[in-house]
């Protein structure tokens, strides 16, 4: 029996702090929708912020214990500082508190179909195109993606049926916080290592919630730490995806038409089950291809709507994204951050007709630069030229004395700057016309691809 988690019914406002987040808007949809009254307060102005006013969401910038007036629940993000003026407000007042993980996990129990996406990598492209299949599809389902999908203007949606599709996190085991009838394994790396500790520590988080799925669980038989994970797992169905021929699920008669567009046919137990076309760039996503396609059709998609939808799927935002042209010079952005990212878009990036790569890096954590160097080092330099930031915290402190120049040291003709406009200015003085300029990271970035494409200097 599933569990289910309730939220008290007393609660009628819910305030939310960080509420311009990625993964907190689609939350805050789902939660509109059920009839929440909801305020919410960040720092800085953005696109979502914009787009929670639209829908009736009383936002503040700045953080303030006056925020909290007429909370009866106050939901917060695992970014958030443990000295947040709010939250610190909320305790002393007595305020429910919430961590958005625990919020995912409780809407999680509500579905009858509820779908958690998983993996280290591909979480948040394989969650966009199964949500892009069963939305086209007609199965209207909720979402919370971590990027945003075109197909549905946002980071997520509230659907009227009993599907949910969600990314689900391994970032200090919130996807333990949720409650999956399908678990989709893609794969299991060494990363958030300041958490796990090890890559063994983080396939037992890995088994437990493939262990959680009440119906099924989809995984990568081709990934071996993937494939020991889930050896233990027993109850659900297990269904396997990969390149190989030994899985349940695969690609076969893979072409290239050009950089972007790849073919193949979707196999099932050695019958071929359609035809799909992708426009997404990089061997990789043909990987991602074949998971999605595989979890829509066991949760019920035709095999015509799973062609159909992957065809038209252009890719998540910050995935790959191409933002504009300057002077010749094609801007990109994308999310990748941990080493194995990097070095699939770059690859994907020289598979392209660009005269030379621009890898544009931003650091992110200190723990997640100095324990991974050397691969950080080996990824970037399949770009042409490298430019970085220094190494965004975000929630830790430099307990390890790392620094940006520590990577770039290792990188012959890299270069780093303090500031993102320096990086602008440096970047669009020297690539030329037939160039491609891809920023990286899953920090704020994208910021300095909008500096080079607002013109710099």
């Amino acid at each position: 029996m599933k569990q289910v988690i309730e939220i008290p019914p007393e609660v009628r406002h819910i305030h939310c702090i960080g509420v311009g987040g990625s993964g907190m808007f689609p939350i805050v949809q789902i939660l509109l929708s059920k009839g929440y009254a909801i305020s919410g307060s960040d720092n800085n102005e953005s696109d979502i912020l914009a787009l929670e006013r639209q829908l009736g969401v009383a936002v503040t910038l700045g953080h303030s214990p006056e925020n909290l007036k007429g909370a009866d629940l106050v939901l917060y993000s695992a970014a958030i500082m443990a000295d947040n003026p709010e939250l610190m407000a909320a305790r002393e007042q007595g305020i429910p508190l919430w961590e958005r993980a625990r919020m995912l996990g409780a809407i999680s129990s509500h579905f009858g179909e509820a779908v958690g996406i998983c993996g280290t990598h591909g979480k948040t492209t394989v969650t966009s195109m199964v949500t892009q299949i069963l939305y086209g599809a007609g199965f209207d389902p909720s979402a919370v993606i971590g990027g945003k999908l075109r197909a549905i203007g946002g980071y997520g949606r509230a659907g009227k049926s009993d599907l949910f599709i969600y990314e689900a996190c391994e970032f200090r085991d919130t996807f333990l916080s949720t409650f999956p009838d399908t678990a989709v394994v893609l794969n299991i790396d060494d990363d958030h290592l300041d958490y796990f500790g090890t890559v063994e520590n983080a396939m037992k988080s890995f088994t437990r919630f493939a262990g959680m799925a009440t119906r099924r669980v989809l995984y990568n038989g081709d990934d071996p730490n993937t494939v020991r994970a889930m050896a233990p797992v027993e109850g659900p169905e297990k269904i396997t995806f990969g390149r190989g021929e030994g899985n349940d699920y695969y690609a076969a008669n893979l072409q290239k038409k050009d950089g972007l567009c790849r073919t193949f046919d979707l196999m099932r137990r050695g019958e071929r089950v359609c035809a799909l076309t992708i426009h997404v760039p990089g061997d990789h996503n043909v990987l991602n291809a074949v998971a999605a396609a595989a979890a829509a059709l066991e949760l019920g998609a035709a095999p015509a709507d799973v062609a159909l939808h992957l065809s038209q799927f252009s890719g998540a935002g910050r995935r790959f994204e191409v933002l504009g042209r300057v002077n010749g010079v094609t801007i990109a952005d994308d999310y990748a951050h941990h080493p194995a990212e990097l070095a699939a878009t770059l690859r994907a990036a020289k598979e392209l007709d660009f005269r030379e790569v621009w890898a544009v890096f931003q650091p992110f954590t200190f723990s997640r630069t100095y324990l991974l160097l050397e691969d950080f080092v080996k990824a970037l330099s399949i770009a042409d030229h490298v430019v970085m930031s220094p190494i965004m915290g975000s929630r830790e402190k430099n307990q390890w004395g790392i620094q940006t120049k520590d990577l770039g040291e290792k990188i012959p003709g890299s270069v780093w700057f303090d500031t993102f406009q320096e990086m602008a200015d440096y970047t669009m003085a020297h690539a030329k016309p037939g160039d491609l300029v891809i920023t990286l990271g899953c920090g704020d970035i994208y910021k300095c691809a909008r500096l080079m494409l607002e013109g710099v200097g």
